[in-house]
């Protein structure tokens, strides 16, 4: 399973950027993304599947596709949450899953925090680029009331709520300049 969900998100990724970057500097990049404490154990993977580095952890890094989000490393249930947001599928994870994109969003970047599969800000998607942020899956939605569903908060909040791909957010740091609304 693992592989499968490796493959498909490296897939996925691969149609919305090339990048002429060396090895060494994907490997940067990604390990960018990650806590201190794990950048020596994280598998590296460029977008496309190859494998960059073998690593000891559950978590596999990736550079940051242009124009879409920054680096991240996922854990196992994230990186089946991804397949599923890729596929367009139902997703609810076995446990709880944690991801890592300690390096924020890319300027071009960001997400409607209301419809997840908006590509640009409008004047009514809530659109954020987010700067460093951990994000959290949890297998019962219901963990998730009470939390703020908009990015215009100082603190944690629920981005895509209602939806299968409901997760936390959790901003650990400013966020950059955001993207204006045509």
């Amino acid at each position: 399973m693992r592989r499968i969900a490796t493959a498909s998100i490296a897939l996925a990724l691969t149609a919305t950027a090339a990048s002429a970057q060396s090895d060494e500097a994907k490997i940067k990049e990604a390990l960018s993304a990650a806590p201190p404490q794990l950048r020596d154990e994280v598998t590296v993977r460029d977008l496309d599947g190859t494998l960059l580095r073998q690593g000891e952890s559950n978590y596999v890094c990736m550079p940051g596709p242009q124009g879409f989000a920054g680096p991240m490393c996922l854990d196992e249930p994230w990186r089946q949450w991804f397949e599923a947001y890729q596929n367009q599928k139902d997703f609810t994870p076995e446990r709880i899953g944690i991801s890592y994109m300690l390096a924020g969003d890319a300027p071009g970047g960001g997400a409607s925090n209301s419809a997840p599969y908006d590509k640009k800000p409008t004047p009514n998607n809530d659109w954020v680029v987010e700067g460093p942020h951990v994000m959290i899956i949890v297998p019962d939605d219901s963990i998730l009331e009470g939390l703020p569903v908009t990015p215009d908060t100082n603190g944690p909040y629920v981005m895509w709520p209602g939806t299968p791909y409901a997760h936390i957010m959790l901003p650990v740091d400013q966020r950059p300049e955001q993207r204006p609304v045509k």
